[in-house]
């Protein structure tokens, strides 16, 4: 379980990714991945790649998004469906299908983001 300041930056992230700004709920879980001594860093890594693989898809970077999506859900499988309190295994679920979508588009603006998944955070 994340401590006061951890679950700030946490939910802060949460935040940041559920108004689709990923590059911003990035960098407040890089912040939290790099300053505070996890129990779960590989957690909140796949968060981080998950934001960027998001972030991608809004500068054109097909091949990028592609990867990081890969590397977030490997990450993320880790862990059980409601790890931190989130609904983990939703957002995988739709993780996955947008990884599939992207290996059938040429083109950003085929991305369907009602893909995106919100994180919900219950305490």
């Amino acid at each position: 379980m994340l401590k006061n300041r951890e679950l700030k930056l946490f939910k802060k992230g949460i935040l940041f990714f559920n108004k689709k700004e990923f590059y911003n709920a990035h960098e407040k879980w890089e912040e939290l991945w790099t300053e505070y001594k996890l129990k779960d860093p590989k957690f909140i890594q796949g968060l981080i790649q998950l934001s960027v693989a998001f972030f991608h898809i809004t500068n054109s970077n097909l091949i990028g998004s592609k990867n990081l999506f890969k590397k977030s859900l490997i990450k993320l499988e880790l862990f059980s469906e409601f790890h931190e309190n989130i609904n983990l295994s939703e957002i995988i679920f739709y993780s996955k299908k947008s990884l599939k979508l992207l290996y059938k588009i040429n083109d950003v603006n085929q991305f369907d983001w009602k893909l995106a998944p919100k994180i919900i955070f219950k305490p």
